[in-house]
């Protein structure tokens, strides 16, 4: 999607009654004349808007997979998911967490692990860079994390100049029981983006037989992919991964068609 090649100087410029003569005496002495410089300006800005247009085609589409996780469980799911992105041609996912909101010595009483620095934290006035964004973050009494709410809630500016809107979003969570949240707290996150215009892609039950087994526990919803975190020793299964990794697929080949439009 280039942007206009800018003004191309004209070919059929009228020369000056003076200009006239002299043209014509060295139109009559040879038919060998160089390129007109209005000419060979025209070629250059051609192949300089054509070069434009055809890296424009090829440029790679941002998907930014933002999540906040305690123990690991988004984590997982988060990483699964930027495999399903990066496996669609011309799309790649980068991973951000967001900043933790508690102090030190809570997050040490909780006994929680320390972040994975190899993922950088994100500010909400990156979004504007990203052509599609994955949130991911567990539930707490059926409504986000407490920390990526603060990152909504830093995101006033991007609100007030409207920089995310048209932007399609999803969501992938996770919950402690099988009744703990994992499609209210997709409900309760809507009203995030609803607010910033961005446009909310559900999976629905693209994941095909997935979404119908019955034979273990898993999460995951017509809403996203989630994973149940028991009392944070419970593991994340290969269907609920392998949902994440779908869902990062299908919100790949959303983007693209969105983009491609």
């Amino acid at each position: 999607m280039g942007k206009g090649g800018g003004c191309v100087p004209s070919k059929k410029r009228q020369p000056s009654s003076a200009e006239g003569s002299a043209t014509a005496t060295a139109t009559t002495a040879t038919n060998n004349a160089p390129i007109e410089a209005d000419e060979e300006t025209h070629e250059t800005a051609s192949v300089a808007v054509n070069s434009t247009n055809a890296q424009s085609v090829t440029a790679t589409l941002k998907i930014f997979i933002v999540y906040y996780s305690m123990y690991g469980h988004v984590e997982k799911l988060a990483k699964r998911m930027k495999k399903g992105v990066d496996g669609v041609e011309g799309v790649e996912a980068v991973l951000y967490r967001v900043p933790e909101t508690l102090p030190d010595d809570v997050l040490d009483h909780m006994k929680v692990p320390s972040k994975n620095p190899e993922v950088p934290e994100i500010k909400a006035a990156e979004l504007a860079e990203a052509d599609g964004v994955l949130f991911g973050f567990p539930t707490r009494f059926g409504c986000m994390a407490a920390q990526m709410k603060a990152f909504f809630d830093s995101s006033g500016q991007l609100w007030k100049e409207q920089t995310l809107a048209g932007k399609p979003a999803g969501f992938f969570v996770s919950t402690g029981t099988q009744g703990g949240g994992q499609e209210a707290t997709a409900w309760t996150a809507i009203t995030q983006l609803a607010h910033h215009g961005m446009l909310f892609v559900p999976i629905g039950y693209t994941f095909g037989a997935g979404m119908f087994k019955m034979d273990s526990i898993r999460g995951g919803s017509p809403y996203g992919a989630g994973v149940y975190a028991g009392d944070g020793t419970r593991e994340p299964t290969e269907t609920e991964l392998g949902l994440a990794e779908h869902q990062g697929k299908y919100m790949a080949g959303v983007v693209k068609r969105l983009c491609q439009a």
